[in-house]
C-alpha cells in the first residue's frame, strides 16, 4: 500500500484549485513557427474594429485573460459586456499557413477558432458537440488542434482526428478566438506561413 503524506495531498489540491501558480510553460515553437501569444499579455490581439490590448493582461470586459503563455476565455459576467465576444489577431494571414495550438475546455464549454473569418468549433466536444464521435479527445485535459490552410481551404484535426476536411476560407483575414459558454484555455498558439507555390 502506498503512503501519501498530507502535505502532498494539500499541495495537489492547491494546484488543482489554482491557489498556487503552475510551473511556467517552457514550450518553444518548432522551427519556422511564430508564437501568437508573445508573453504574459494580449499584445497583438484586439476586439474589432480597433480596440487593441497591447501590454494588457486582460481585455476591457474581462472575457479574455493572458496568463503564463495562455489566453484564457473566462466565464461570462452579465454586468461586464456582451455575452458573445471575439478576440482577433491584429495581423491578417493571406498566405497558406499551418496553425497549431492546444486547448482545455471546462465541462460543456463552447468556444471557437476563427480562420480568416469562418469558425471552427472548439468545445468540450463529447458533451457540447458537434464532433461527438472523437476517440482521442481528452475531456478537461489538453488537446491539440492543427489547421493546414492550402489554397483557401482548411484541413482541421484534433489530436490527429479530422474535424473538417475542407473548410472554405476567404483569401485573407485574421485568426480569432470566441468567448461563448464556460471557461476555455488556449496555449502554445503558433503559426507558420508557407511559401507560395
Amino acid at each position: 500500500m502506498t503512503r501519501v503524506s498530507l502535505s502532498s495531498i494539500l499541495l495537489g489540491a492547491a494546484l488543482a484549485l489554482g491557489a498556487l501558480p503552475a510551473a511556467a510553460d517552457t514550450f518553444q515553437p518548432e522551427p519556422g513557427f511564430v508564437s501568437l501569444v508573445p508573453g504574459k499579455d494580449l499584445s497583438g490581439w484586439k476586439y474589432q474594429p480597433s480596440e487593441t490590448f497591447d501590454g494588457k493582461t486582460e481585455s476591457s470586459d474581462g472575457r479574455y485573460t493572458a496568463r503564463d503563455g495562455q489566453i484564457v476565455v473566462n466565464d461570462y459576467v452579465p454586468s461586464k459586456g456582451p455575452h458573445l465576444r471575439q478576440l482577433w489577431t491584429q495581423r491578417e494571414f493571406p498566405k497558406d499557413f499551418i496553425l497549431r495550438l492546444e486547448f482545455r475546455a471546462s465541462t460543456n464549454a463552447d468556444s471557437g477558432i476563427f480562420l480568416r473569418g469562418p469558425q471552427l468549433q472548439c468545445r468540450d466536444y463529447l458533451v457540447a458537440g458537434p464532433y461527438k464521435q472523437l476517440k482521442k479527445y481528452k475531456p478537461q485535459d489538453w488537446n491539440r488542434i492543427e489547421v493546414v490552410v492550402t489554397n483557401n481551404v482548411a484541413h482541421c484535426t484534433c489530436n490527429g482526428e479530422v474535424l473538417e476536411a475542407a473548410l472554405k476560407l476567404p483569401a485573407t483575414g485574421p485568426i480569432g478566438l470566441e468567448a461563448d459558454r464556460g471557461q476555455m484555455e488556449y496555449r502554445r498558439i503558433r503559426v507558420q506561413e508557407l511559401p507560395a507555390r
